[in-house]
């Protein structure tokens, strides 16, 4: 009887850290089990609260109204007899190079020739000199005629260049990036930078045009929006045929080559609607496809990106920043809940 207790105590002695470990394991995982549903119901409110925020509808920014052209301005003139009014920098220029000082010069060279020839018929005419001149050479009228053109041409060389320098002058890093492609027969434009996807252009009908308040076969349903006062840069090519992208009065003319990117950059200096049209025969609607700028305070185009579901420049990094700020101040609580 004693060797039968005996073996029986010796086998509990041996069984018995293995079913103190079991014991321990089954406790953890009762603690384990009873600590998740409370870490589900803690975790569920912010996982609510996330899924509130993602289903929570954004608001929608209203477009700025559609702004009403100004005759005369951005547009053609009856009787215009010179270049449009300008809005850009080098437009500035170049309607100054043009109007003051090619036209009159043109126009005293055109006089100078006429008289001379007037001159030269009456003065040298058969009845008046019955027995013509022999004379073949003049050194001083040779010189004058040989050294005026240069003097002419240097004159003209210095601000033509300039304004040739200025046209094609890379944009700054800061400017607004627009994308124009030239269609059969419209237009196509993208803003890369404020993730606005491509949209079309098409002209208006001539009822269309008249009930808007805007001159036929240069309206168009969709218009190029710009801000006033920031730089621009135009990235134009074309997809099927060449076209060229011109609007006469802020001095933009650029071909729109398929399968390469022409740039073109500009500031435009007041607000208004500016008008222009494709300048390269480019199949049987080219006289139909116009261009219309819409150029905008920095204000109101900043609400017409919003409006179209784009952003604004800097709105990123300033998210980041805050997000940054946020987290150092999150820290210290999670490592309070360890």
């Amino acid at each position: 009887m004693n060797k039968v207790k005996s073996l029986v105590l010796a086998g509990l002695l041996a069984f018995a850290p293995s079913i103190a470990m079991n014991g321990q394991a089954l406790a953890q995982d009762n603690v384990a089990a009873a600590a998740a549903p409370a870490a589900d119901n803690a975790a569920a409110p912010a996982d609510s609260a996330a899924n509130a925020t993602e289903a929570a509808p954004v608001a929608k920014v209203a477009a700025p109204p559609r702004m009403k052209p100004t005759e005369g301005i951005g547009m053609p003139k009856p009787g215009e007899v010179t270049l449009q009014e300008q809005f850009t920098s080098t437009g500035h220029t170049a309607r100054w190079l043009h109007d003051k000082m090619l036209l009159p010069l043109i126009f005293a060279i055109s006089i100078l020739v006429l008289a001379l020839m007037l001159y030269a018929m009456w003065k040298f005419r058969a009845s008046a000199n019955p027995i013509p001149s022999k004379t073949s050479h003049n050194t001083l009228i040779e010189v004058i005629w040989t050294v005026a053109p240069v003097l002419i041409l240097l004159v003209v060389a210095v601000p033509s260049i300039g304004l040739l320098a200025d046209q094609y002058k890379p944009a700054p890093k800061d400017a607004l990036t627009v994308k124009v492609t030239g269609y059969q027969w419209y237009w196509g434009y993208e803003y890369p930078d404020a993730g606005i996807p491509e949209f079309v252009s098409n002209m208006l009908t001539e009822e269309q045009a008249k009930a808007s308040g805007e001159p036929h076969q240069l309206a168009a349903d969709n218009r190029l929006v710009l801000p006033v006062g920031r730089p621009i840069k135009l990235i134009i090519t074309g997809a099927d045929v060449i076209h060229s992208f011109a609007v006469p009065s802020l001095w933009v003319k650029m071909d729109a080559v398929p399968g390469r990117l022409n740039e073109k950059s500009f500031t435009i200096e007041k607000p208004g609607v500016y008008y222009g049209q494709c300048s390269e025969l480019c199949g049987a609607r080219h006289g139909f496809m116009p261009i219309a700028i819409e150029a905008l305070p920095p204000a109101q185009f900043d609400q017409w990106v919003l409006s179209q579901g784009g952003k604004l420049p800097g709105a990123a990094p300033a998210a980041a920043e805050t997000a940054q700020a946020a987290a150092p101040a999150a820290a210290p609580v999670a490592d309070a809940k360890l």
